[in-house]
């Protein structure tokens, strides 16, 4: 992503949605599945949405929406600009293991209960 900033935020379907845009100018949206804090920073698990198809709930594979298929997520650092705006950057490779051990962590136990 070009500068992985948060464009814009907006209310789809009374659910936050994050525009990000690529170097190219191709806008991309996701949607906060969870917010993870790890040490003092927070990040964001960030999953795809495709705008067109939003609103489809299925879960059934054989309607071709692809709302049961598995999901690629994003991890993005949630930083505060000069303007106290919050905006998703990239995190390290280190952040992105802690994150990423987190977040296994979470879902480890989340199974054992």
């Amino acid at each position: 992503m070009a500068d992985n900033e948060k464009d814009d935020m907006m209310d789809f379907d009374d659910e936050p949605v994050v525009v990000m845009t690529d170097e190219e100018g191709n806008e991309f949206y996701y949607r906060e599945d969870m917010i993870i804090p790890v040490g003092e920073k927070q990040f964001a698990i960030l999953v795809p949405i495709d705008v067109e198809e939003e609103g489809c709930e299925c879960g059934d594979d054989s309607c071709g929406c692809g709302c049961g298929d598995e999901t690629d997520v994003f991890i993005a650092r949630i930083d505060v600009d000069e303007t106290g705006e919050e905006i998703y950057v990239d995190p390290t490779d280190e952040e992105f293991e802690a994150v990423r051990k987190a977040y296994e962590e979470m879902v480890f136990e989340d199974e054992e209960e």
